[in-house]
């Protein structure tokens, strides 16, 4: 199976958990593309999910991380997008969840909710989770 690249943005907000959460992907030889921001100025979290959305939707094998003050701006945003799933998650069921029953394939996370370890334990789980499929997918395709 090829690696699947992970597309990551976040706002000021959720800046600090996104530096914590590549330099884990980058530790792991994960391959990680930063779609911004780089500073922790004030910047309006629709853009930086739109970024990883349109990486998703156009990248081959990519997969995306959002991170904002609590990860429901970001979600809201990128499920706008037909194909995105994008799962707002606390803890590591519904991290696990997320992908075996919705097969997200983009991971929101709140940074004002979450400690850098709470967040990489649920990435973590994320990965490590395949989606069930059977009778799960019929739901999936609902989603549009």
């Amino acid at each position: 199976m090829t690696q699947q690249t992970i597309a990551i943005g976040s706002d000021h907000g959720g800046l600090s958990l996104k530096t914590a959460i590549i330099d884990h992907l980058k530790q792991q030889n994960i391959p990680v593309k930063d779609c911004g921001p780089t500073t922790n100025a004030s910047v309006d979290y629709p853009d930086y999910a739109e970024k990883v959305a349109q990486n998703v939707l156009e990248t081959p094998n990519t997969i995306g991380i959002l991170c904002c003050g609590t990860g429901i701006g970001m979600s809201i945003k990128a499920n706008r997008h037909p194909g995105i799933r994008a799962a707002l998650v606390h803890d590591e069921f519904t991290a696990k969840m997320a992908k075996e029953h919705n097969n997200a394939n983009i991971l929101c996370l709140g940074g004002r909710l979450l400690s850098n370890e709470e967040a990489i334990h649920l990435v973590d789980t994320w990965l490590k989770s395949t989606f069930d499929g059977g009778r799960h997918q019929a739901r999936v395709d609902k989603l549009g």
